[in-house]
């Protein structure tokens, strides 16, 4: 069963919220709960409505829809609804859950409405422990991405964040500590340095290097990984 969720559309344009409600009838998971035609305006829905969505449009007489979210705190998921390309990346920096470009069409609409509730049911898991078949929703190589937990081969420390490698190829920085890896990722991904974690799906070799260390090969990734040994005592009790 999908969850409901309470939108607040914001536009100045009366045609172009009318049409955005047009789209959204057909959408029993999205119940509108009210309009704005400017900041101000949406300021006082917000905080008088509480949505779970805002339907935002960015260039609006007066002050702008980023300027809304920087005068006040705002808990709801936020998608953008502009005519205007060149914002996305700023959109993205912001949290947005996604930058629907006028007009909107009913296939682009369901996609965001998708992933609404593919992010809700990640964010579900905070704190619980992550399976191979989950999805997390990460800012990953400047744009939000849904990454399957079983396609990540390794993780490295990167200061306050963490570079992830992934089965497709592509390496990308997130903002996790490895802390926050190591609690929650499922019993097949095991830290090998202070510096990696590794998901042992994708081990293709372990070679004896000096001072008992070992260097880890993966599949999908040419440079070896060290392995204190520390850490290989407890990398053979997983493998056991």
């Amino acid at each position: 069963m999908k969850n409901l969720y309470n939108a607040l559309i914001v536009d100045d344009e009366r045609l172009a919220r009318q049409d955005l409600k047009d789209l959204l009838k057909d959408c029993d998971n999205i119940r509108i709960i009210g309009e704005a035609d400017s900041v101000d305006t949406a300021q006082k829905a917000i905080e008088e409505l509480n949505p779970d969505v805002i339907f935002l449009d960015i260039q609006m007489p007066g002050e702008s829809g980023f300027e809304l979210l920087e005068k006040m705190r705002v808990t709801a998921r936020i998608i953008f609804v502009t005519a205007y390309d060149e914002y996305a990346i700023r959109a993205f920096e912001i949290n947005a859950l996604d930058y629907l470009l006028k007009p909107v069409s009913p296939e682009r609409l369901k996609r965001a409405l998708e992933r609404l509730e593919l992010q809700e049911s990640a964010e579900t898991l905070i704190n619980k422990k992550l399976l191979n078949d989950d999805h997390l929703f990460l800012l990953f190589n400047n744009q939000f991405q849904f990454i399957l937990v079983k396609t990540i081969i390794s993780i490295t420390a990167a200061g306050d964040y963490s570079e992830l490698h992934l089965t497709n190829g592509h390496n990308g920085l997130v903002q996790k500590s490895m802390k926050e890896w190591d609690d929650r990722l499922p019993e097949n991904f095991c830290r090998i340095h202070r510096s990696n974690i590794i998901n042992l799906e994708y081990i293709d070799r372990l070679e004896e290097w000096f001072n008992y260390s070992y260097q880890v090969y993966l599949k999908g990734i040419k440079e070896p990984f060290v392995m204190s040994r520390r850490f290989a005592i407890k990398l053979k009790e997983k493998l056991k």
